[in-house]
């Protein structure tokens, strides 16, 4: 009897999966997290299995692993030049939250339409909780575009430029960009996309609405790498980054009502 409660609650089985995580990745001699962010890692875990199940859950981890991976991409030379990740790549609190802030509000609103706790009208929650969705896979599409551009682009850019003058600059520069590390941006928006779209959570049409948002909000980071992080100190590269994850969610879900408007119009 527990047992089969145990498995119809999804929160539950988030809170034990997530939990076997945890133990297993505490005591891996290669970390991926910090302690710190562990802990926030385990409560994002959990957020998004109760909320999305698996098929949310495989979005974000798909993003982490790939990501991660990503940072460890020439990793010895970034260090020598001074431009890799802090900590080796292991990713904190800020860094978790900085990435999927945008998707676990998401989450969270496509939770609380399914709880039934969203009022008025029913014909609209359907399309709203399409949007959620998209905007769910928006952002982490946005953030692994920006990860897949900034550290192939820092282990493999052959020429770099300030997207703000098109004039060159050094690797690592903040908003700078190259042909190399846009090219892997785009196929790795596209890779995240088709994840979800592979799991149910968005339409064919909606992989094309991550990408354009994920290019468009890639590139408005770089713009604002280059003009504004340096004149505010509270504009740290987590900040920069949930800016660029809500970005992209808002862009992609823009582009997918004015698409129904437009054929509503046909």
């Amino acid at each position: 009897m527990l047992s089969t409660i145990f498995f119809l609650n999804p929160w539950l089985v988030a809170v034990g999966l997530n939990t076997i995580l945890f133990a297993i990745a505490w005591i891996v001699p290669k970390k991926l997290l910090t302690p710190a962010g562990l802990l926030n890692g385990w409560l994002l875990g959990v957020l998004i299995w109760g909320t999305l199940r698996w098929q949310g859950y495989a979005v974000v981890i798909f993003y982490f692993l790939v990501g991660s991976a990503l940072t460890r991409i020439g990793m010895a030379q970034k260090e020598a030049q001074g431009i890799a990740e802090k900590r080796s790549g292991a990713r904190g609190p800020e860094n978790v939250w900085g990435s999927a802030l945008t998707g676990a509000i998401c989450a969270l609103g496509v939770g609380i339409g399914d709880w039934g706790l969203v009022m008025g009208d029913e014909s609209f929650l359907p399309s709203l909780r399409f949007l959620l969705l998209l905007g769910y896979v928006a952002s982490f599409s946005t953030k692994l575009s920006d990860t897949s551009a900034s550290e192939v682009g820092k282990a493999y850019g052959k020429r770099t430029f300030l997207i703000t003058t098109l004039q060159p600059a050094t690797r690592g520069t903040e908003g700078a960009v190259s042909l190399e590390g846009t090219l892997a941006g785009m196929v790795g928006s596209a890779a995240i996309a088709f994840v979800g779209w592979g799991v149910g959570l968005v339409n064919l049409i909606g992989i094309g609405w991550c990408v354009v948002a994920a290019f468009v909000a890639t590139n408005l980071e770089s713009l604002i790498g280059a003009t504004l992080q340096s004149q505010f100190d509270w504009m740290t590269n987590e900040v920069v980054n949930i800016i660029n994850t809500a970005s992209g969610a808002i862009l992609a879900v823009s582009l997918a009502l004015a698409w129904s408007w437009l054929v509503s119009l046909l």
